[in-house]
């Protein structure tokens, strides 16, 4: 039994007064028995019409042709990264409302980087946490303790309106590769379960429970993990049918070790370094995934009776693929067959112990993805790559460091995409601290690659000119959390060095290519049709709400979407 808490996210009158009063359904009307929320990290709005030559049956397909597939959402945030995306899919809601306004922010109290779920009070179940000294996630690798929860997460999510709705009944469950993939879509009142690279299993932590249940014993013991041992990830298909077919070997692509930039790339033996790490950077990391979701199903009885219960599957490997090959890839590509199955498995799975008929699926994503500069090039399109390690050695920004401070403190911490000054520095030379950080964002903006760079002072009071990108980055801000000024870089411009790690994309940007998802709704009674009209993630929600009758979410700003409600039923 889960042990009974309070729910943590903060409750105010000013994030009340911007909850939408969803409509609801009639009583007549049926519940789904479950609530199937699929995030693919990383899916770009148009990679599933790009690479559809791959599209299989059940997966995909199935959901185009039985879904309302909105074709123009978008995130309306600025900083379009992992844990900000799930979490405003989640409770539909700005960053400046649930708070998760990065994957790692600046805590000013303790001088650290926060990492987003980080908590001491909860440390993992039976699990070492993270490997920092092997860890190539730059923002898990910054976390200051192994412990997790959502406790940072200062909304409710539609997770936590199921389970306040329809009481202890109702079963939830986030699952995912990234800890922050499971436990933001899992909620306060759910369960969450992720893949330990360190562990080679899934873990949870304290916050959830005291024990794992038996049914993981079950599935750890299959040995799936291991079975991917001393083998590798071979192309799904015929190199003729893939567009990226005779580009197997781009120059801007990560050569990680051993496990290269062509295929077949192998995972290596059970016990090597990075053997863990390697199934995530492939399909590898989705299959397992699934397998475990499905596993969990069935062992915790999801969709057996008349009352709704959630499960969110988050998966990971489109993300990692498209760090280390970038979007536009051989890897890319044959990931995308291979989640195109994955998704099938798991529908087929969900069909088969729920019925598809009683199962309510949203499909979407927590970000897109930028090219890289090198595969932009072929194509005529400027681009660059930002190197903020050198900002401090141009010659206006060292004038500046020179007119504010000689110690050449000034700045004290670059969290992409915040950066944020020693405000101690700043109040003992009797500073101006609006003086200092409009200064410094008018040096930052003067950077080639730097587009935009928008202080906090005006982002508080208002004196900004308002465009689509000032709106994205007010969206972004949170007092508490955010930094003092904002980048925004140049469209196709990215940082692509993280402590060594090069990478062939990084997300974050308000620009289009990172802010179009996919979203797709299906379930019983919902016609199938195509909306063109842009929507946004913050809408996803409130139309779960409104289909099962619940509240929104506590912060939520979006609006349920009309063209996915159900047709009501006509009374015998």
């Amino acid at each position: 039994m889960k042990k009974p808490r309070v729910l943590s996210f903060l409750s105010s009158g000013a994030v009340a007064s911007l909850c939408l009063v969803a409509p609801t359904l009639s009583n007549a009307q049926e519940k789904p028995k479950l609530v199937l929320q699929i995030t693919v990290d990383q899916l770009r709005g148009d990679l599933i019409e790009r690479y559809g030559v791959h599209i299989g049956e059940g997966g995909f397909r199935y959901l185009l042709e039985n879904g309302v597939n909105f074709v123009s959402a978008h995130h309306r945030h600025a900083n379009t990264e992992t844990i900000v995306g799930h979490t405003t899919l989640a409770t539909g809601t700005d960053p400046a409302i649930h708070g998760m306004v990065a994957n790692l922010w600046f805590d000013r109290k303790t001088g650290m980087p926060f990492y987003n779920v980080q908590d001491p009070d909860y440390p993992l179940i039976g699990a070492a946490g993270i490997d920092a000294e092997n860890e190539i996630d730059p923002t898990q690798r910054a976390a200051t303790t192994d412990g997790r929860s959502p406790r940072n997460i200062i909304s409710s999510t539609i997770s936590d309106e199921i389970a306040l709705h329809f009481g202890p009944a109702s079963k939830v469950f986030g699952v995912s590769v990234k800890d922050r993939g499971a436990i933001a879509m899992a909620g306060h009142a759910g369960d969450a379960y992720w893949f330990s690279k360190s562990e080679g299993r899934f873990v949870t932590s304290t916050f959830y429970r005291d024990a794992y249940p038996r049914w993981i014993e079950g599935w750890e013991d299959k040995g799936m993990v291991a079975s991917y041992a001393n083998r590798a990830w071979s192309l799904l298909g015929n190199i003729e049918d893939y567009a990226f077919g005779d580009r197997d070997d781009q120059r801007w692509e990560t050569d990680l070790p051993g496990f290269g930039r062509v295929f077949p790339h192998n995972w290596g033996a059970s016990d090597g370094k990075y053997f863990t790490t390697l199934l995530t950077l492939s399909p590898a990391g989705d299959e397992i995934t699934v397998d475990f979701a499905k596993t969990l199903l069935d062992a915790e009885q999801l969709g057996k009776d008349d009352v709704t219960d959630y499960l969110s599957v988050s998966l990971s490997s489109t993300d990692y693929v498209g760090h280390i090959f970038g979007p536009s890839s051989l890897e890319a590509e044959d990931n995308f067959a291979h989640l195109d199955r994955q998704i099938a498995d798991l529908l087929k799975h969900v069909d088969r112990v729920v019925g598809l008929e009683n199962t309510l699926i949203v499909l979407s994503a927590d970000h897109g993805a930028p090219e890289h500069p090198g595969y932009l090039a072929t194509l005529g399109i400027e681009a660059g790559l930002f190197d903020f390690n050198r900002v401090d050695k141009e010659p206006g920004f060292v004038r500046l460091q020179m007119d504010f401070d000689e110690s050449n403190d000034l700045v004290q911490n670059f969290s992409n995409p915040y950066l944020y000054l020693n405000q101690d520095l700043i109040s003992e030379r009797g500073l101006d601290p609006v003086v200092v950080e409009r200064a410094v964002a008018e040096e930052l903006q003067k950077l080639p690659g730097i587009a935009y760079a928008i202080g906090s002072s005006d982002l508080r009071n208002g004196s900004f000119a308002r465009t689509k990108i000032s709106d994205a980055v007010l969206s972004n801000f949170n007092p508490d959390r955010s930094g003092d000024i904002y980048v925004v870089f140049e469209p196709h411009w990215f940082v692509a060095d993280f402590d060594g790690l090069h990478v062939a994309s990084a997300h974050g940007s308000p620009w289009t290519y990172d802010t179009h998802v996919p979203l797709i709704i299906s379930g019983s009674d919902i016609a199938p049709k195509t909306v063109a009209r842009r929507v946004e993630t913050v809408d996803v929600a409130p139309t779960i709400a409104a289909i099962l009758g619940t509240k929104p979410p506590s912060g939520a700003v979006g609006a349920p979407l009309p063209e996915a409600m159900p047709m009501t039923k006509e009374a015998p």
